[in-house]
């Protein structure tokens, strides 16, 4: 489905993204198409605008959300932006409670709508940010209404009824393969279940950083971190692991071959399919862009080595 000419609010912007074919960094594997839904073209430049709107809007329609309470959720940034502007739109405060350490672009934006930041120990990452918003929560209950992207179903039906159902229409008479991380794991989660409905095998496959202590922003190592309620391990048909290096220096790639400067977690999705393409020799993979390289700072290269 075409994006619209023309809009109502913001709100119908989110949606219908295109996909770009990688030429370059999947050139060893010209027998497989490697494509990567750009998701940063959504309003507020990540594919959190999917799930954080489908959270409000499921909660607006059943009362729990109500123009007397606060939206709050623990974020690491992406999803904080999307609340910040739909909120906005749609005439609901918003507070986030985020890692100290998340990118200065995030904060500055979320902080342009008129949301109240919250911030926890950097050094305890998303899953700290989480913790003390609970502690919040359960501090004024009545004060927030606690979105919780981490648990709410709204999260991964977002990308079952849209990012899925794109992905088919786009590209399902072909596609063989679909890779993406897991961070709160909704994009996983809700493509996966889509995608599984489709009359032939497509191989979905959960990709994570490769060691607790990473730098590929916005992604879990499940092993060392408060699982998402919403996870469930044995829906992927694969898991595979990426480094924080490999991830990094996909994103240089793709800027320097393809012209996409994107964030580092798009660069350990692609990296993730240009291996998948190599071991499978023919076919069609499909990855995803979570959001923009201008999100972040550049940090000097010894700063891989931490969680953010």
């Amino acid at each position: 489905m075409a994006r619209k000419a023309r809009m109502d609010t913001i709100i119908d912007a989110v949606g219908n993204t295109p996909m770009v074919r990688l030429h370059n960094v999947a050139r060893e594997t010209p027998d497989v198409k490697v494509y990567l839904k750009l998701e940063y073209m959504n309003p507020g430049g990540s594919v959190k605008d999917r799930p954080a709107l489908r959270m409000m809007q499921d909660a607006i329609a059943d009362g729990r959300l109500t123009k007397d309470k606060t939206l709050i959720d623990a974020t690491s940034g992406n999803t904080g932006v999307a609340y910040s502007i739909f909120g906005a739109a749609l005439g609901y405060r918003v507070a986030l409670v985020m890692p100290a350490n998340v990118s200065q672009a995030r904060k500055d934006i979320a902080h342009a709508f008129g949301t109240e930041l919250i911030y926890s120990d950097p050094m305890e990452g998303s899953d700290g940010a989480i913790r003390h918003c609970r502690e919040l929560v359960g501090k004024e209950p009545g004060k927030y209404f606690y979105s919780d992207q981490y648990k709410n179903p709204s999260n991964p039906l977002a990308h079952y009824h849209g990012t899925g159902a794109e992905i088919l229409e786009q590209v399902g008479d072909e596609l063989t393969h679909f890779v993406t991380g897991l961070g709160t794991s909704g994009t996983m989660m809700g493509v996966t279940r889509r995608l599984h409905e489709h009359s032939r095998k497509i191989v979905c496959i959960a990709a994570q950083p490769a060691e607790a202590l990473h730098g590929l922003e916005g992604l879990k190592h499940m092993d060392s971190s408060l699982v998402p309620e919403i996870y469930d391990a044995g829906l992927p048909d694969e898991h595979m692991a990426v480094g924080t290096d490999d991830g990094w220096d996909m994103a240089d790639r793709l800027a320097e071959e393809e012209g996409l400067h994107l964030g580092h977690s798009a660069g350990a999705n692609v990296h993730a399919a240009v291996e998948i393409a190599r071991r499978i020799g023919k076919g069609c993979v499909v990855t995803i862009a979570a959001d923009r390289g201008d999100r972040y700072f550049a940090p000097m290269r010894w700063e891989k080595q931490y969680e953010w």
